[in-house]
């Protein structure tokens, strides 16, 4: 165990999605993580935000593999300066999805889920840092361009 934190998550620059509405084929997976997207561009809109998904924040408590972890899930938006090179801050939903200590109370689980917003805050600006931003921003430009070119259907689920 090298971290106290462990903070995971897959990144959709806002700026590049093209279409709000789910295909009518689509799962209901998908549909709700469309349904998602759609609300984060109109709550913060689409120039400097990114959201995160697939997202997970642990923090050990003890050195120990067996007590001490407590893990949320976690999507929302990270929201940059104009020059995309640090995080502003975090809008999050979080919940916790796993733990490891037997002496967690309801207010402890309410105070690391407010911290989650801060930790992802500093780990958003190491993927920034670590040049991810510009390879996720590279994808979707690339998966735009395949869409375009096949008159805006790439298959089902995508």
């Amino acid at each position: 165990m090298e971290r106290w934190v462990e903070i995971s998550f897959d990144c959709l620059p806002l700026r590049s999605v093209g279409r709000l509405d789910a295909p009518l084929d689509a799962s209901p997976k998908f549909q709700e993580f469309c349904r998602r997207v759609k609300a984060a561009i109109e709550k913060h809109g689409a120039h400097n935000t990114y959201y995160l998904y697939n997202a997970r924040c642990g923090y050990h408590l003890a050195n120990s593999d067996e007590v001490g972890m407590i893990e949320f899930a976690f999507h929302g938006v990270a929201i940059t300066d104009e020059s995309d090179q640090q995080t502003k801050h975090c809008d999050l939903e979080v919940a916790l999805t796993r733990e490891t200590c037997p002496w967690l109370t309801e207010p402890i689980v309410a105070w690391f889920a407010a911290t989650v917003q801060h930790s992802v805050s500093v780990e958003f600006d190491r993927f920034i840092a670590a040049g991810d931003l510009n390879q996720a921003k590279e994808r979707m430009a690339k998966i735009q361009a395949k869409v375009e070119e096949q008159g805006g259907y790439l298959g089902m689920y995508l």
